[in-house]
């Protein structure tokens, strides 16, 4: 693997799973303030 390859991927894979992560963090926000206004419980 070219040292260009490597970090690439050394500097890629956080921002991915940043992405990923913050994406589940606005659909669990998205589901408590839709649960909230409902009367329902979220667990």
């Amino acid at each position: 693997m070219s040292t260009f390859w490597l970090t690439a991927y050394v500097l890629i894979w956080p921002l991915i799973a940043s992405g990923v992560f913050l994406t589940l963090c606005v659909a669990l926000i998205i589901d408590m303030r839709a649960a909230k206004k409902s009367g329902k419980s979220l667990v």
